[in-house]
């Protein structure tokens, strides 16, 4: 009888004319019996042996079928010595458990998510709620229920985080490690750190074994070469434009302002020396042109405004 008859009756995958051929070899003879009882029990063990969701029957019975190529058939069958059985299932125990150990390294999927030129709005499987600002790139766990753990490769994020005491919800930024229960906090990937700015509940942040607890209205700018850790009050609303579709001043600095404005619309404004003292209190929507919200801070301000090719300068009157 071939061995991958029986392996292939083991898992019940035999024709009916297959089926009838083992049950007949196994009522042959009581060594045929015997030879498929050990068989049938070291594929019980390797299952055993191994977690439930890991056991990949295909994979293991070509693994069968590597070990005992090169016996074809045979006619009178002989008795398997003990110490054979059990180094046929130490075998597979060391095959299970390798399989264990690279699924424990390799099985996480994770998924990857790009607002590209877009604001996104993104569910997380968890019912947390992400707005991602234009050109930001996040990857997550795929399987998020049980592991939150989010990692910011570029951009910016407002996150609105559901509560689940049992799983913390984690965002990792280079060497920055961001840590809530249930909350909401805007994170900024910079071009040399990590902004955290908290709207709700608390927010731990780790840098380089370093904590920081952050609080409602508190921010913290993480810079990569500077070492110590540092909170400061949240002063203006500027941060969540690409959330609330509105640039919101409260006597900000006017470069501030412009800098923001640069960035959300791609411009190239720049301020007279005169003009960089000054302060404006107004609010901008973002569905307006760049163009058109500069008239808005020219006239509160009385500046002029001059371009140059793609250059805009603000200056006093």
């Amino acid at each position: 009888m071939n061995d991958e008859i029986l392996i292939k009756f083991l898992l019940k995958e035999t024709t009916l004319e297959e089926t009838k051929q083992v049950q007949d070899w196994i009522a042959d003879s009581a060594e045929n019996a015997t030879y498929y009882q050990q068989l049938e029990r070291i594929w019980s063990e390797s299952a055993d042996l191994a977690p439930a969701d890991t056991v990949d029957e295909e994979v293991a019975w070509q693994k069968f079928k590597q070990r005992v190529e090169g016996k074809a058939a045979f006619p009178v069958v002989k008795k398997i010595r003990p110490n054979a059985i059990w180094l046929r299932i130490a075998a597979v125990f060391v095959f299970c458990f390798g399989a264990w150990l690279a699924y424990q390294q390799f099985g996480n999927t994770y998924t990857d998510v790009q607002s590209n030129a877009q604001v996104l709005n993104k569910a997380l499987p968890d019912g947390s709620q992400l707005v991602l600002n234009k050109n930001t790139n996040i990857s997550y766990i795929t399987d998020f229920k049980t592991d939150r753990k989010v990692e910011l490769i570029s951009g910016e994020v407002f996150f609105d985080v559901a509560h689940d005491r049992a799983h913390p919800f984690v965002i990792a930024i280079n060497k920055v490690k961001v840590e809530v229960v249930g909350t909401s906090f805007n994170i900024k990937r910079l071009q040399n750190g990590v902004e955290v700015i908290v709207e709700s509940g608390i927010v731990k942040v780790d840098k380089d074994g370093q904590q920081l607890m952050l609080t409602k209205g508190e921010r913290a700018t993480l810079l990569d070469h500077e070492e110590k850790l540092e909170k400061k009050p949240v002063e203006d609303e500027l941060y969540n434009y690409y959330r609330t579709q509105l640039f919101v001043t409260n006597n900000t600095p006017l470069p501030k302002v412009i800098s923001v404005l640069n960035e959300a619309y791609g411009g190239n404004i720049s301020l007279s020396e005169g003009a960089k003292a000054l302060g404006i209190s107004t609010t901008l929507p973002f569905k307006y042109t760049l163009e058109d919200n500069l008239k808005t801070i020219c006239s509160t301000l009385n500046l002029k405004m001059q371009r140059n090719g793609d250059e805009i300068l603000l200056s006093k009157k």
